[in-house]
């Protein structure tokens, strides 16, 4: 421990005695741990003819106005999957039935009491003594019977805003557009690292015994701090996250039946719920162009 100064000498070699002249010229040492890896510029956010990013709401909208599609969505149900041949090629397209189920409008969200425009959307019927008092009020409150999934779907401005109690079809979607399918994936429940993850496992042989399919070491010893990383990967729950498939292409719709067929596959096991909304990384269908200028005028 270094030996310390009496107090008299702290004072008499304090700064306050020291001539301005003096102070001037001293240079301070600015004490602390440098970075080793600065913030380097980047081509992408340097440059004068950027705008400047700003926090605000009406900023926020502005930047995701593009993205943000112009009509709600719906509320689908897997049915399960199905393949649709060209009679010209023969060739065998795999698709996906959506079917809908007496989805309605509930609600609406607004910006100037929510800060975005966004249409809440109910489907199927539950009976009303399953159902909370909190709930049941929001249903009879907009003249609505009670339903049994509700989701709500961002739009752009108040344009695309349904009427409450307005019915959504099958035939809200055309044949040829683009859409974007959000469900749960299949659930398969505590799995071990090498089905989650992918982990080759350890040696049949030299002397590993009765842990060919386990993790092994979770952490280091001294170096690493003696403890586990967070987002080490490790056995645990697989599977039942929320998953978006992109760019669906409609392939069939059926308004009688409220069915919907889309390319591929979508993520689920059947009777999953699934939310089909305009893709965003598609131009937007004609037909919302048309309801747009209809409800404008």
């Amino acid at each position: 421990m270094p030996p310390r100064l009496p107090l008299g000498l702290k004072q008499a070699l304090s700064p306050l005695w020291v001539p301005s002249s003096l102070a001037q010229n001293v240079s301070r040492r600015s004490f602390g741990i440098r970075s080793l890896e600065p913030p380097r510029p980047n081509r992408f956010n340097v440059g004068q003819d950027l705008p400047v990013l700003k926090s605000t709401n009406t900023a926020a909208l502005e930047r995701k106005a593009a993205t943000t599609p112009l009509r709600t969505g719906a509320i689908a149900v897997k049915k399960g999957m199905t393949a649709i041949y060209d009679p010209e090629t023969g060739k065998r397209t795999a698709c996906t039935v959506l079917q809908l189920d007496r989805v309605q409008v509930v609600s609406h969200k607004t910006r100037q009491q929510h800060g975005y425009y966004a249409v809440q959307v109910g489907s199927g019927w539950k009976h009303a003594s399953n159902m909370t008092k909190s709930l049941l009020g929001h249903f009879s409150a907009h003249g609505v019977s009670p339903k049994r999934h509700v989701h709500e779907f961002k739009v752009k401005d108040e344009s695309g805003l349904l009427p409450v109690g307005q019915v959504i079809n099958a035939d809200w979607f055309q044949e040829g557009q683009f859409v974007d399918a959000r469900s749960n994936t299949r659930g398969m429940g505590f799995a071990g690292v090498m089905k989650r993850h992918g982990f080759h496992g350890q040696d049949r042989s030299h002397g590993v015994s009765l842990t060919h399919r386990s993790l092994g070491s979770a952490g280091q010893g001294q170096g690493g701090g003696s403890r586990v990383y967070p987002g080490k990967k490790m056995a645990g729950n697989m599977g039942n996250e929320r998953n978006t498939v992109q760019n669906l292409k409609v392939l069939k719709v059926d308004p009688e039946n409220g069915i919907v067929v889309v390319n591929g596959a979508v993520s689920g096991p059947k009777n999953t719920v699934v939310m089909i909304q305009d893709a965003i990384k598609k131009p937007w269908p004609e037909i919302a162009f048309k309801q747009a200028v209809a409800q404008a005028a």
